[in-house]
């Protein structure tokens, strides 16, 4: 039976981070599935933050998902999306409960703003697209600057251009 990973995210994310992460996670036989807080099942796609891209059909609504189902949480950046997100509390418990069962938890460009939210990332170091180094040092984390880092079961990765790593990373610590 192959693992399966929540993609969770609300809208206006950036569509790599998104629909090329979840290409190369389903070539590696992975089963996907997207979960939202939008209030709708339809979600928008941005390309760096400005251009409308494509839209998306979630699989699930946040409130119809259980973390128990799923082997990994992949959250996908876009300032707008990401900065809705994190002060979502059913997301946070989301992640906290896939944090807490030692899945992975994998964050990419703005998306590590969840887990400065849901305290995960303090003691932690962690990577992140560069605006949000103080955010994740004033929640006590440690910033660095790589295409990948992992922490435990915390995977983060900085923009678009880290994919390969970003996914290279979910798939070792799914192996």
């Amino acid at each position: 039976m192959s693992k399966r990973i929540a993609f969770l995210l609300n809208s206006h994310f950036e569509q790599a981070e998104y629909a090329d992460v979840d290409r190369l996670l389903q070539d590696k036989g992975y089963e996907t599935v997207l979960i939202t807080t939008n209030d709708n099942k339809t979600v928008q796609a941005m390309q760096q933050d400005v251009d409308k891209a494509d839209t998306f059909t979630a699989d699930l609504f946040l409130s119809e998902a259980n973390a128990e189902d799923y082997d990994a949480v992949v959250l996908p950046g876009g300032t707008v999306n990401a900065d809705t997100i994190r002060i979502d509390k059913s997301a946070q418990n989301f992640v906290k409960q896939f944090y807490d069962a030692n899945k992975p938890v994998a964050a990419i460009c703005h998306a590590p703003w969840l887990l400065v939210n849901s305290g995960l990332v303090k003691g932690k170091t962690v990577t992140a697209y560069p605006s949000l180094q103080t955010d994740i040092e004033n929640a006590g984390g440690t910033f660095v600057d790589k295409s990948v880092q992992q922490d435990g079961n915390i995977i983060t990765s900085r923009k678009p251009d880290d994919i390969k790593d970003f996914v290279a990373a979910i798939d070792k610590a799914l192996s």
